[in-house]
């Protein structure tokens, strides 16, 4: 009888660890949806995920949104110092006003910690009624260096 008592105690000891360890766990960003606006949608990485320190963002702009198919990316820490750039170019037709996917592959150094991602409508006019950008919150991880 004692024996089983023992056992008992020990898998409920058990359960109540696991348990606790579950609930300790992070939790999966709530907001795992595109991030859309009327001229540009993100799919990846959506608003609060986490990144590495290299990462693809990819998505659909408006073809006003590209100048000789492509278009800037930054990634800015709190402050609004960008900390990461990358350049997001067309993968298809881009001399369009429809929806054109594109990849931007982005590089972040010495920073890691809550950013923002800010995709940058390529202005080679350089006026400012033809200035556009969309951003979002991201965090920057470096776990895996």
């Amino acid at each position: 009888m004692e024996k089983k008592t023992i056992i008992a105690i020990a898998v409920l000891l058990a359960v109540v660890v696991l348990g606790g360890i579950l609930i300790a766990l992070p939790k999966p960003a709530s907001n795992s949806s595109p991030f859309v606006t009327e001229n540009v949608k993100v799919v990846l990485p959506f608003p609060g995920a986490t990144v590495l320190k290299e990462f693809l963002v990819t998505g659909e702009a408006r073809g006003v949104w590209y100048f000789e198919a492509s278009f800037p990316v930054e990634v800015r820490d709190p402050e609004g110092n960008v900390v990461g750039r990358g350049l997001a170019t067309a993968e298809g037709e881009w001399m369009t006003e429809e929806f054109v996917p594109f990849s931007a592959p982005v590089t972040i150094e010495n920073y890691s910690g809550p950013a923002t991602l800010v995709l940058i409508k390529d202005n080679p006019s350089g006026l400012p009624e033809h200035d556009d950008s969309v951003s979002f919150q991201i965090t920057v991880s470096d776990i895996g260096e």
